[in-house]
């Protein structure tokens, strides 16, 4: 077969996608292992981070088991369920997004319980959409189940400079001290506030400067989520 001719180019070319298809199957299924290692370790350092606490890929595991004693997994009506999923593998949206498919009242929500300095935190994950795509991140409440002692935020494709502020300490340190019940003990969660938050606004902080659609995100994200585990809350208290 002459090397110029079509049908030689044509089984070249068909070699090569056959030789580079077989090589990319390989990596991914070679590489998977680590890959998954890899999204658990940042998803502790991200947990870690929501209470204060630095951790690095070296040292994220030992520190996650040092300082979260507890993980619970919770139904719908806020009681802890036994079963043979742990809260750290439950996947937070495709439990939000029962409601869609028809399995509402079906939903498990992972709690995690963190011991620090002798004091209880309750570190919850959060999701919610953005302007581009989701949003995710973690809050820690204090003992009395309703002051935020930290947050940690992420988010898939938000614009730089605007939208992925979210993820900057000056953004997040604004939760701290923040409260998601009122006086009265009604949950009224955490609002991102466009054009400012009042100093004395216990439930509101500043949205990140034009990024309203974002900032509108994290509310109804905070929102949404939040409110699954009230009914915990309500019973741990009492």
């Amino acid at each position: 077969m002459h090397k110029d001719s079509n049908k030689a180019t044509f089984l070249f070319s068909t070699g090569m996608v056959v030789v580079i298809a077989v090589m990319l199957s390989v990596a991914a299924i070679s590489l998977g292992p680590y890959q998954a290692k890899n999204m658990r370790i940042e998803k502790m350092e991200n947990i870690l981070s929501a209470v204060a606490i630095k951790s690095d890929t070296k040292n994220a595991e030992s520190l996650f088991s040092q300082y979260i004693t507890e993980q619970v997994v919770l139904d719908n009506n806020g009681e802890p369920v036994a079963g043979s999923i742990a809260a750290f593998d439950i996947d937070l949206k495709k439990e939000l997004d029962k409601a869609k498919t028809g399995e509402a009242g079906k939903e498990l929500f992972p709690l995690f319980v963190c011991h620090k300095e002798g004091k209880s935190f309750y570190v919850i994950p959060v999701r919610g959409k953005g302007l581009w795509g989701p949003i995710w991140g973690y809050i820690a409440l204090e003992g009395d189940m309703n002051t935020v002692y930290g947050v940690s935020f992420g988010h898939k494709s938000e614009t730089p400079g605007l939208g992925a502020e979210i993820e900057t300490g000056k953004f997040q340190q604004q939760f701290i001290g923040e409260k998601i019940f009122d006086e009265s003990g009604k949950f009224v969660s955490v609002k991102v506030v466009k054009g400012g938050a009042s100093p004395a606004d216990l439930h509101a902080v500043d949205a990140v400067s034009g990024a309203t659609i974002t900032s509108s995100g994290v509310t109804e994200m905070f929102k949404r989520t939040l409110n699954n585990y009230i009914p915990y809350f309500k019973k741990k208290k009492t």
